[in-house]
């Protein structure tokens, strides 16, 4: 009777910096044992369980893993995101440790290129200003005018799984599709690469697909914005650190851009009182763009795979 629990408890541990993980993912990984830190782990917590448990993955849902995270396990031989965006882990602490970091790589581009269509044609007709009036009892049939898409430029910057994808729809829609994408060496027909500066400056819709490094922090600022075609639509399914909001909040005042649609944000949750909160040309949603139910088990399977990978 005490074999199974001797042998349970020296099973390797993997830390989820989560309250869960699919199903899938779980059956993937059954040979492990499985430490969930919550929904909203921070810092001292996560070095608290490292330290407890030695994990030999951590599988990163919510959370920064920091230094002092991956120092916390002796053990630690694989960080892997449950998502593609990687800029939540310290990558240099873990490679000086010779620790592998690894994205899930393509396992929300539907979810997250559909997510981006949602708000360019929420800002382009205006969908949820409209239905607020209507739900006030108003009826601006005579005054309202929608942005028709077609003929029009849309750009964007980065050109991965979910760019593609994005930019596929735009090509289907009669739009003129431009892209920036310093690792591509060609794009799909239809699509035209071109400098940073050009696609930002030519786009009536700006789209971003690109990871936040600290090289395009703050891409889109006043100088960068100055740039844009009057009445330009901002749109936002990447990560927030790649735009000055405060720049971005001036230009939807003025009106110089028509809307924008926002689903990351650089600094998450955002708190009440934020300047995006109080600007009716703003569409925002809270970081949701990938979270599907097909995404959140594709994900999860993507991260245990890449775990597996490593630790064989």
């Amino acid at each position: 009777m005490s074999a199974l629990p001797q042998q349970q408890a020296s099973r390797e541990v993997i830390l989820v910096t989560g309250a869960d993980l699919a199903e899938q993912a779980v059956a993937l990984l059954s040979g492990y044992e499985l430490v969930f830190a919550g929904k909203a782990p921070d810092e001292e917590q996560l070095v608290a369980l490292a330290r407890q448990h030695q994990p030999v993955a951590i599988i990163v849902r919510y959370g920064r893993i920091t230094a002092r995270v991956i120092e916390a396990s002796a053990r630690l031989r694989v960080i892997s995101k449950h998502g593609t965006g990687i800029d939540t882990i310290d990558s240099e602490a873990a490679k000086q440790r010779g620790i592998a970091v690894k994205a899930a790589t393509g396992a929300n581009a539907a979810a997250v290129a559909e997510h981006s269509w949602a708000l360019i044609l929420a800002c382009a007709k205006a969908v949820p200003q409209l239905d607020r009036r209507m739900h006030e009892g108003h009826w601006d049939k005579a005054t309202h005018k929608s942005l028709e898409l077609r003929g029009r430029t849309l750009g964007l910057v980065g050109l991965g799984a979910i760019g593609a994808r994005t930019a596929a729809v735009g090509v289907a829609l009669g739009m003129r599709v431009i892209a920036h994408d310093p690792f591509a060496a060609s794009a799909p027909s239809g699509i035209e690469l071109l400098p940073l500066a050009e696609v930002i400056a030519q786009s009536d819709v700006l789209s971003l697909h690109c990871p936040l490094t600290k090289d395009n922090a703050n891409m889109l600022g006043a100088a960068t914005l100055a740039t844009m075609r009057p009445g330009a639509i901002v749109v936002n399914t990447a990560r927030g650190g790649l735009i000055d909001e405060a720049a971005l909040a001036d230009a939807l005042r003025s009106g110089a851009v028509r809307a924008a649609g926002l689903d990351s944000f650089q600094s998450e949750p955002v708190q009440p009182g934020h300047p995006f909160t109080g600007i009716d040309n703003v569409i925002l949603s809270p970081h949701i763009g990938g979270v599907t139910s097909d995404a959140y088990v594709g994900m999860g399977v993507a991260a245990a795979r890449n775990v597996l990978a490593v630790l064989g």
